[in-house]
């Protein structure tokens, strides 16, 4: 079952703040303005080159309710879009030999981390949008084999995660968030607070389970953030927060 979530480092909150000039994706954002009943399913975009990611700057900072939703998941959606933005902000320039840099033999590389983020809300998908458990979500073959890896990390993801293009996590990011976001389009604020009594933390709504999907996304890009710090060739801490 889910561990209770740590206490994220607000590191990256505060680095992020710097992105403002930046020009970055934001599928989430985009596709909040789509009518509020989608077909069932959604079309999926093309990839799109790693270096060509823009985001809109007039919404990207305003939290809250979002076309296409109800008010409370709305929320939550504006939430996920800032924190894509702030793990695709400060990974735009590197390379495939940046996202496999290992720097000691119990580490992750930072290939790994993003392809961590996709697997946990993939989890999170299969756990509040289709009623599965753990164990259930671990006895899927398509599980095992696409997603096992990235979620335990470790050994596995040392073995099994590298070789990659930075242009491959973003289309895994964005086509986990399109998932996302197609789920919850077809819920409600009444689905958001159902409180499920079994959870390992104790009662726990689904508005906590998807906050938590946010803050991971935090925790992870503090621990990104430092690891290209320490690429060889990087420039130090003069864009820290």
């Amino acid at each position: 079952m889910p561990a209770m979530p740590a206490a994220p480092s607000r590191r990256a909150f505060l680095a992020t703040s710097t992105l403002a000039a930046l020009h970055l994706p934001l599928v989430a954002q985009q596709t909040a303005q789509q009518p509020a009943s989608p077909p069932s399913s959604p079309p999926r975009r093309p990839p799109l080159p790693a270096l060509n990611l823009t985001y809109d700057r007039s919404t990207i900072n305003l939290l809250g309710p979002k076309s296409g939703y109800t008010p409370q998941i709305g929320t939550v959606v504006s939430m996920l879009t800032w924190m894509e933005f702030a793990v695709l902000g400060p990974t735009r320039k590197l390379t495939e030999p940046d996202l496999d840099v290992l720097f000691d033999k119990n580490a992750n590389t930072i290939g790994a981390l993003l392809l961590h983020l996709a697997a946990t809300e993939v989890l999170y998908q299969r756990l509040t949008f289709d009623s599965l458990s753990e164990d259930q979500l671990k006895a899927d073959p398509t599980w095992k084999s696409k997603w096992a890896s990235a979620m335990d990390l470790g050994e596995a993801g040392r073995r099994d995660i590298k070789g990659h293009p930075l242009v491959f996590y973003i289309d895994t990011l964005r086509e986990v968030r399109e998932d996302s976001l197609a789920g919850f389009r077809k819920r409600d604020d009444a689905w958001l607070m159902t409180v499920d009594k079994d959870w390992p933390w104790g009662p726990t709504n689904n508005f906590c389970k998807w906050f938590h999907v946010c803050e991971h996304i935090s925790h992870h890009a503090g621990q990104i953030d430092l690891l290209m710090k320490r690429l060889p060739g990087a420039k130090g801490d003069s864009a820290a927060g």
